[in-house]
């Protein structure tokens, strides 16, 4: 059974918006050839809480607006670990791959691209992070947005599991 998730309020944080990517897509019609861009926007308040966006309009500053408002709408509670994260995760999104280990103090950022953006906007200070598979900028940052989510605090997952009932095996034949 899955806990829900509880909403963050945006209105509370102090929220930082970063541009990550605009793309410019156009579709074959009858007359010719329609444009529209998509942006991809990332919001963090630098103390563990973090969001992205995706917005598509018919001009630039519409499409940041909605991805801005979007990433605000889907804000996460990364756990931290002084600096860093708690442990190695590994996820994978459509074709993108990413992982995420802790680093020493001291270490900086070692990210690329979307994922830099993502970790830096969650406040994240010391992180190795490594993409394989897809380069899509927005499947990366979606794949990171997943490990983050699937993070979770070790002291409160380990008085989960103290407190699960034991299941007993049952010895068949003997």
């Amino acid at each position: 059974m899955k806990e829900p998730i509880s909403r963050i309020d945006p209105t509370e944080l102090t929220l930082s918006d970063k541009l990550v990517y605009i793309n410019r897509v156009t579709k074959v019609v009858k007359g010719g050839k329609r444009l529209s861009f998509s942006a991809l926007s990332v919001t963090g308040d630098g103390d563990g809480h973090v969001g992205i966006g995706v917005g598509k309009a018919n001009s630039v500053p519409e499409a940041i607006n909605k991805a801005g408002a979007i990433a605000r709408k889907s804000l996460l509670k990364v756990p931290l670990a002084g600096t860093t994260i708690p442990y190695e995760i590994r996820v994978k999104f459509g074709a993108a791959k990413v992982l995420l280990k802790p680093a020493a103090p001291g270490t900086g950022i070692i990210a690329g691209g979307s994922i830099r953006a993502v970790v830096e906007a969650a406040g994240i200070k010391d992180i190795l992070t490594k993409s394989l598979g897809s380069s899509n900028r927005i499947n990366t940052a979606k794949a990171t947005m997943l490990a983050l989510s699937q993070l979770k605090e070790p002291k409160e997952e380990l008085a989960r599991r103290k407190a699960a009932p034991k299941v007993e095996e049952e010895v068949v034949g003997g």
